[in-house]
């Protein structure tokens, strides 16, 4: 397979290699290629998710907040996502990544 790249991208390649971040050009483009595919995923995940509370929110499956308790729904939404970023750092590290 041959990829034409621009010559801004080449350069982010070949430094990578340089710096000693990969072997070769390949394991670059390799992993750029993981990368997109994870992106990717979780962008699909995050269109389901939407779909279903829309879905959810058509049924009438749904509380309606007014300023109070909307500031408390945030605070609880802010924890529970500083928690779960925390456990992927956590994670991460673990894994070497």
């Amino acid at each position: 397979m041959n990829v034409s790249l621009t010559p801004e991208l080449e350069r982010l390649i070949k430094d990578k290699v340089k710096t000693g971040s990969y072997q070769t050009a390949s394991e670059v483009v390799r992993e750029a290629l993981r990368l997109l595919k994870h992106r990717d995923e979780g962008l699909d995940q995050l269109r389901g998710d939407i779909q279903a509370g829309l879905d959810q929110a058509a049924r009438g499956e749904y509380r309606a907040h007014g300023r109070p308790s909307l500031s408390k729904l945030a605070a609880r939404v802010k924890a529970r996502g500083r928690k779960r970023l925390a456990a992927l750092k956590v994670s991460k590290r673990s894994t070497g990544r």
